[in-house]
């Protein structure tokens, strides 16, 4: 069946009034959930761990966590530009709605996990490698499909929109795995089946291609640089937090190194291979429009330092300031959600209207000053005490929400609206790559300075406030000396780990009623590292400034109101010099 002929507008999208709003509420969904997924396993792993009977400080099983935080957005980091290219090829509403039945097929796959222990934790990485392959079909190509369908003076809007559904559901996913989590944890998945369902065929019967299909091959080998050179990186910084020899973190570790090594050799070789094919994976061309490059570093930065922030503040809800205000460990994480409403209600707030002024107002003022207020809810954040006044924790996080919310519609729509609608596909990749590169790598960077933070002063904390409780001085030292990212993890999951440092030594037996319901109650431990940790806070909270502060500058260079602007003679001539290169792929 063929589709009846359509006008369309001098740079693509089509001048159908029906069909542009179904494009958005189907794209819109998609990202939603494809987001929503990249946290809400985030702020339920307390409630998965104990699902899958899986202890959360066993040797070996800080991999399980990390890979369930993190492979997710590895997956999508490496493949949103195979699959943006790919919708350029073979259309983007095919792959799009490819997306979504994968995506639904794998959440299913996700609730029903057969297994325990070990086996059942790589039984959910496993699929939820193969559902982050669907999010990427659907988010590489979603903006796309909006660019196409929208004319350039409603575009700013929808793509505002499209953004914020994206950076919602990571903000929603936060509140929704608490909730989730607290009735049943296989809750999280079962939360997509539904959903996935009626938006998979409901895409499938509405959407259509209206943007111009281009031939071409796959490049074999710059896929393969690519995504075995980013996996190398992001899978050596798994390994780095992790303790190797007498080191509390394994960036000492050769096979760190040699990961971090063999992965820039491969992205290296990468750039010099896609420009010499006729057909490359991404256009390295783009990177010569400056609001291009600039934004996406922009994008860079700020997804850093947003996915950074969300994972230290639900360590300091979980692990430290509701355990302290008489808060079950069991409960935490349904309260972490709830407490940190204001940081999505301020992203929600802001986001749409954002997205409305860019097309009035042009991007870079907008998304310049969400830059500089997102930095600046860091250093108000950095002037907490751990045992904070809720209120005043409130409104620094609404402020960072509204920040985000600033500066994401504009800098997308600057973003997209500065390349030709031929490569949107592609340009969409590139965009959400950078963002999801970003979060990945947040989580190994604050981790790692909030480790460095800790190490300095947890060790004596530790072995002294438990001297103070009657246990001996030896299992003392012998428990302060373990690894700090050990506390972390449990401070994350909701576990007071005094009780499982010291059944195995039998201390607890041999001393007062008093003292071992002040050792395994819930205000000891979050008591003890509230100083260490703080010290670790100030250092992540002024890198998460510093990077606001870049993205600021980054965001300023992209130029004035670039996505209004048409690429000059010399950008244009740029663009088109890849398709005159002179070997294949």
């Amino acid at each position: 069946m063929t589709d009846p002929p359509r006008k369309s507008a001098p740079d693509g999208p089509v001048a159908d009034d029906r069909y542009k709003w179904t494009a958005l509420t189907n794209t819109t969904a998609a990202v939603f959930m494809s987001a929503l997924d990249g946290s809400i396993v985030l702020i339920a792993l307390p409630a998965i761990f104990r699902g899958v009977h899986l202890d959360p400080l066993a040797p070996g099983n800080i991999a399980y966590l990390l890979w369930m935080i993190m492979g997710y957005r590895l997956v999508q980091a490496v493949l949103v530009v195979t699959v943006g290219r790919l919708g350029d090829m073979y259309g983007r509403v095919r792959i799009y709605n490819s997306g979504f039945a994968v995506f639904t097929f794998a959440s299913i796959l996700l609730s029903f996990d057969p297994f325990d222990g070990s086996r059942g934790a790589m039984w959910l990485i496993a699929w939820r490698v193969v559902q982050a392959v669907g999010g990427s079909m659907l988010t590489a190509n979603s903006a796309a499909i909006l660019t196409d369908a929208f004319p350039k003076e409603q575009r700013g809007f929808a793509l505002g929109i499209n953004q914020v559904a994206g950076l919602g559901g990571m903000f929603i996913g936060l509140v929704a795995g608490g909730l989730l989590s607290a009735w049943d944890w296989r809750a999280v998945f079962w939360v997509n089946v539904p959903i996935g369902v009626f938006f998979t065929l409901w895409a499938y019967r509405t959407l259509r291609e209206t943007g111009k299909r281009e031939g071409g091959r796959i490049d074999w080998w710059g896929n393969v640089t690519f995504a075995v050179g980013l996996s190398a990186v992001l899978i050596a910084v798994t390994f780095g937090l992790q303790p190797y020899g007498g080191h509390t973190m394994g960036w000492t570790n050769p096979l760190v190194d040699g990961l971090i090594a063999g992965g820039l050799v491969l992205l290296a070789a990468f750039v010099v291979i896609e420009n010499r094919v006729s057909a490359p994976m991404i256009q390295l061309s783009l990177f010569r429009l400056r609001a291009f490059t600039f934004g996406n570093l922009a994008g860079l930065a700020i997804s850093i330092g947003r996915g950074g922030m969300q994972f230290v503040l639900i360590i300091w809800l979980q692990g430290i300031w509701l355990p302290l205000h008489g808060y079950d460990y069991s409960d935490t994480p349904l309260w972490a959600g709830i407490f940190m409403l204001p940081l999505t209600a301020g992203f929600l707030a802001a986001g749409p209207v954002s997205g409305y002024l860019s097309d009035r107002l042009g991007s870079r003022g907008l998304a310049t000053g969400g830059a500089l207020l997102f930095g600046a809810s860091f250093l108000g954040l950095m002037l907490l005490p751990i045992d904070f006044s809720y209120w005043i924790f409130a409104v620094l996080i609404a402020l960072n929400g509204i920040a985000s919310g600033m500066f994401a519609s504009p800098n997308s729509s600057s973003i997209m609206g500065s390349v030709p609608a031929r490569l949107r596909g592609v340009a969409s990749g590139m965009r959400a790559t950078f963002q999801n590169s970003g979060t990945a790598v947040s989580i190994g960077v604050f981790f790692s300075l909030m480790i460095a933070g800790l190490a300095g002063s947890l060790p004596h904390t530790l072995t002294s406030g438990l001297q103070q409780q009657g246990v001996p001085a030896h299992v003392a030292a012998h428990v302060g000396s373990l690894p700090p990212v050990s506390s972390l993890f449990a401070a994350q999951l909701g576990v007071n780990p005094i009780q499982h440092l010291l059944q195995p030594s039998g201390v607890l037996t041999h001393l007062t009623a008093a003292q071992q319901q002040a050792l395994t109650g819930r205000e000891f431990f979050p008591a003890l590292i509230s100083g260490p940790f703080h010290s670790g806070l100030v250092i992540v909270f002024a890198f998460g400034a510093t990077l606001a502060l870049l993205a600021a500058i980054a965001s300023l260079l992209r130029g004035a109101s670039p996505s209004a602007k048409a690429p000059g003679p010399q950008e244009a001539e740029a663009l088109a010099r890849p398709d005159r290169h002179h070997t294949s792929g």
